[in-house]
This record gives C-alpha cells, structure tokens and sequence, in this order.
C-alpha cells in the first residue's frame, strides 16, 4: 500500500464497519464517556470475546461505576460479576489495585497521559492509548493484534511487534485518522482480514493491499 492510499482505504472502511459489530470500547463509551469505565471495560476486554466483555462490564458497574465505589467491593465478588472473561481471578485483583492507585495518588481520577496510565497495574500501551482517546479525546494510536496484522498485510508498515507498529503509525499517519484507525481496523479484522485464510475474494481494500504474508486465502 502506497502512504497516499490510507485515504482511500480508510474512506472505505468508515462505511464497511456499519455492518459489523462495534467493539466493546466503543460500546461503554457510547453509554459513558467516563474515562474510569473505559479504562476498567479495556483491563476486561483482554484476551475476551466482546461480547463477554460487554455483558460483564455491565453486571460490575451495576455494583460499581467509581473508584471508591468498586473497592467497596471484595475480590470475590468482582470475580462472580466479570466470570467468564478470560484469566477473571487475576483482573479482579488488578482492578482492586487500579481502584486504589487512582485513590491515593490521583484523587480518585483516571490520569489522562500514556505515562501514567502504564504504571498501573494490567494497563499496557494499547489500553493506555484507548483510554487516552476515547475517554479524553487526545492523541493516540491503539494498536492490538489486528491492527498491527492488518497494517503490515497491507504493507503500510513492516514491523514485529505491535509496540514497534505503534511506533511506525505515529510516524506516518496522518493525525487526523489515529483516534479512529484501531476502531475501523479491529471489526475489519474480526469479519475479513482474519488471520489465517482473509477473505480477500470479498474485500473491498484489495485493490490496495500487498498481502503480505498471506498464504491462504478465500
């Protein structure tokens, strides 16, 4: 994919995405644009399905939807609300130390800087960055497993590792499209740029993409 083609692409994917399913993100900050939900929503999402995410993020802030609020609440029974997500007995934990982090050295507020937000406990760089730009609106690229596969794929970038695809993306793309691209790149590569065999017979971005990498496909 040539750098000028990104407009094209991603003018496609904003009405590609209608179709699918918006990830969970999008969906607790539709309903909230609290920073803490979101923050909470993404340690959660992690290695989870969205839409177990999305019904366990609402049974626990049914019990919690603040700092203090939440660590009112015993690790065994955030563990009853978020069961099934994945590794449940370990985010509970973390989620009690976020809780307790924000209390005693933020006044019981989500910091709005990358910084920050990865000395807490479970946080890494993607939900640093979600949380950056969806609950503060600031600058910033998510980026998770499907938007470094997809990037690369389409040869946009060429790197390793998500870190390192981060770091590429803020490099060349344009500022304008860095809060939206993990939310055009995700369902795109949950329904059509999958990881094994894409269905590239039905892509509307084929025209663009080097497919890099791709062995198979349908």
């Amino acid at each position: 994919m040539r750098d000028s083609d990104i407009h094209a692409a991603l003018r496609i994917l904003r009405r590609e995405v209608r179709q699918w399913q918006e990830p969970v993100v999008g969906v607790v900050a539709k309903e909230s644009r609290d920073p803490f939900r979101i923050l909470i929503a993404c340690v959660l999402s992690l290695r989870t399905k969205d839409r177990t995410t999305t019904e366990a993020s609402r049974r626990l802030f049914d019990l919690a939807s603040t700092p203090s609020s939440m660590l009112r609440l015993s690790r065994r029974r955030i563990q009853t609300a978020i069961y099934p997500v994945g590794f449940y007995r370990t985010k509970a934990k973390q989620i009690r130390e976020i809780c307790r982090r924000l209390l005693t050295e933020y006044g019981g507020r989500v910091p709005d800087s990358i910084e920050e937000l990865l000395t807490l406990q479970g946080v890494g760089r993607k939900t640093a960055n979600l949380v950056v730009t969806v609950g503060f609106g600031k600058p910033g690229i998510c980026v998770d497993v499907h938007v470094h596969r997809i990037s690369n794929r389409w040869g946009y970038v060429k790197t390793k590792t998500p870190e390192h695809t981060e770091q590429a993306l803020r490099r060349k793309l344009p500022h304008r499209y860095w809060i939206t691209f993990n939310d055009l790149l995700v369902p795109f590569g949950q329904n059509v740029c999958q990881p094994v065999s894409p269905h590239c017979s039905r892509c509307k971005l084929a025209g663009y993409c080097d497919r890099v990498g791709v062995v198979r496909s349908r």
